[in-house]
């Protein structure tokens, strides 16, 4: 898949770095010089200029991405950034930092597809976030565990298992199990898993994609990142 990134500062070049590691073509965006330079000296294609602006987003490449993350420090850049790449018909994932009020996040989650809060979900956050389906990160609980939420799909090589036939890898466990339009519960071991139902599960960034194909199984977001066709 292609994405386009606005601001390459701590999560913006950690974000990136994410999704370069799992195959996927990303340009940066970013204004200032040395901020700019040092994603460029970490390998990544950087286009110098306002993301807010949308010349510059169309220089990074926003009518061929997947999607669009706007993800500065800049509410205002990133949502005039996310309105532009939704015109192009990107999927939006806009920053927004902790401190802005409820309202605010109200606002403008309503226009765009998904917001994040890269200071309590880290770069795992916003990927999956950039990505969007069928795992989603809740938080970070150490430097390489995280707690994610998965939804099963027909492809799922679990489903019709029951619970207690989940044999994730030795450093993942599954915490609760939200049967379909259901809230989340202590899983039941012998609660047979069917499409829809949703797993929130403790793992190790390593082993995270190996959950993530036992669990979700081939998604669409695979197959476009193999080759298959945009949506």
């Amino acid at each position: 898949m292609r994405f386009v990134i606005v601001g390459s500062g701590r999560v913006g070049l950690r974000t990136a770095r994410v999704l370069r590691e799992e195959g996927h073509a990303v340009t940066l965006i970013e204004p200032d010089e040395s901020t700019r330079r040092r994603a460029e000296s970490a390998g990544f294609d950087v286009v110098a200029g306002d993301g807010s602006r949308e010349e510059t987003l169309e220089r990074a490449g926003v009518a061929e991405a997947d999607a669009l993350g706007a993800l500065t420090g800049d509410l205002n850049v990133n949502f005039a950034a996310c309105m532009i790449g939704a015109h192009h018909g990107c999927r939006t994932v806009m920053r927004i930092d902790d401190d802005y009020r409820e309202e605010i996040y109200r606002k403008y989650a309503a226009a765009v597809d998904e917001v994040v809060y890269p200071e309590r979900l880290g770069a795992i956050g916003a990927k999956n976030a950039l990505l969007g389906g069928t795992i989603r990160a809740i938080a970070d609980v150490a430097q390489h565990l995280q707690i994610v939420e998965l939804t099963i799909t027909t492809e799922s090589p679990m489903a019709g298992y029951t619970v207690s036939e989940l044999q994730l890898p030795a450093d993942a466990t599954v915490l609760a199990l939200a049967k379909a339009g259901a809230s989340f519960e202590i899983p039941d071991p012998d609660e047979a898993l069917e499409a829809e139902d949703r797993l929130v599960v403790l793992a190790d960034f390593a082993v995270l994609d190996d959950v993530r194909q036992l669990v979700v199984g081939s998604s669409e977001n695979e197959r476009i990142a193999a080759g298959g066709d945009r949506r």
